[in-house]
């Protein structure tokens, strides 16, 4: 199959709006769950989603946290601005941006952009008890996003407590709705720990503390990773092929046991959620890449989009992952930071992933291509028997256990 000249139209399907789910159950491992088990399906409820895997196995979280990316400003003009944040740009990094003091840059999306020709936007916050001036101000475009740059006084605050303060979770377009204060618990994972996301890694929103002790007690290994989930999740494919569709880039850090834990379990793994499915699966391409450019950089091992299409996979899983861990040990370090734009879509050959835990997903949307190429095609069978058995869509819909 060409993976580039594959139809979006053939991923549709009707879904009407009361069948998307506009706020979760009120206890999150009460949703239900279809089992797929190499095209025979059942349904149950997600608490019992342990009893369906094998013990021993190995399953992979992404432990993303979501921040407040939505900053909302007014002019002196009475023009309501909104900023939304995509991806830090000075510093670069996550974890020293959040720890700012009193200025950073972000790649933001801007609303109401044509009434913000020029001028510093301000508002001023109560952050821990004490009054704190923002400012805003725009520099050049940068692709479909803007370059701004933040400053706030009294210095002293993080911008982390900036966003506490001045900030709004983003949650889905499709949900047609405000935020509301129930959504900051509801919408983080309970295991979230590494803020970066500007969207939630839905698949995990279903686990609870009792089903991670059931997890245990089945024996199933446990390990996590980040991937900071961009607002591009939700763009829509409006290429009729996939080929003219330009994958988002997100930020991945993988710790070194993370890989020695997947090389023990035989390069396979049970994925909670597409960001890990794409994560898992980026690795492997960065020990393919490591395996003929050993002394290549952070920043070489960027998986682009079409690089799982372009590359002969010569290695085993177990094999790629051991030339990235001697990688890690060649550099000394425990964790890898690196980004990738991978796409996932039928014709694609699954090398880590063995199992997968995921939500059900908008209509010709990348995640169902994704799908799609896990359960060889047979994705609609999935989704006919979700949609004619009250089963939830999107976010803070009901899920799925795919087994192949």
């Amino acid at each position: 199959m060409d993976t580039k000249h594959i139809r979006i139209n053939d991923y549709d399907y009707p879904l009407p709006d009361e069948r998307i789910a506009k706020f979760p159950l009120a206890r999150r491992d009460q949703s239900k769950l279809l089992v797929w088990r190499q095209g025979q399906i059942t349904d149950d409820t997600f608490c019992r989603l342990p009893d369906y895997l094998p013990e021993g196995a190995l399953m992979v979280f992404n432990n993303t946290k979501v921040i407040q990316a939505r900053m909302h400003f007014r002019k002196s003009t009475g023009a309501f601005i909104e900023v939304f944040l995509l991806e830090p740009a000075a510093p670069a990094d996550y974890e020293q941006m959040f720890q700012t003091t009193s200025s950073c840059s972000w790649l933001c999306m801007v609303g109401n952009l044509k009434k913000w020709k020029e001028g510093v936007l301000q508002r001023t916050v109560t952050v821990k008890g004490q009054p704190v001036e923002i400012k805003a101000v725009r520099r050049e475009p940068r692709g479909a996003s803007h370059w701004i740059d933040f400053s706030w006084t009294p210095c002293g605050p993080s911008f982390a407590d900036i966003l506490d303060a001045a900030g709004e979770l983003p949650i889905p377009p499709y949900l047609n709705r405000a935020t509301q204060a129930s959504d900051l618990t509801t919408y983080q994972t309970v295991y979230s720990k590494i803020k970066g996301s500007v969207a939630a890694p839905t698949a995990g929103l279903h686990f609870t503390p009792e089903v991670l002790a059931s997890l245990d007690q089945h024996g199933i290994e446990r390990e996590e990773l980040t991937l900071h989930v961009g607002a591009g999740t939700f763009r829509p494919v409006k290429s009729e092929e996939i080929a003219d569709h330009p994958m988002h880039t997100e930020y991945i850090s993988v710790r070194r046991h993370t890989v020695e834990q997947l090389i023990r379990h035989g390069g396979h793994a049970i994925a909670v959620g597409t960001t890990s499915v794409r994560t898992l699966e980026s690795l492997y391409y960065m020990g393919i890449y490591l395996c003929l450019h050993p002394d290549a950089s952070e920043q070489d091992l960027h998986v682009s989009q079409w690089t799982p299409y372009e590359t002969q996979p010569t290695l085993t899983a177990v094999e790629a992952l051991q030339h990235l861990l001697a990688w890690f040990d060649r550099n000394q370090l425990d964790t890898l930071h690196s980004s990738t734009q991978i796409i996932i879509a039928p014709g694609y050959q699954y090398h880590i992933v063995n199992m997968l835990v995921t939500n059900f997903h908008q209509p010709k949307s990348t995640l169902l291509l994704l799908v799609s190429a896990f359960v060889g095609g047979e994705w609609r069978p999935i989704y006919d028997y979700a949609l004619s058995h009250d089963f939830r869509f999107l976010s803070y819909g009901d899920c799925c256990l795919l087994i192949p």
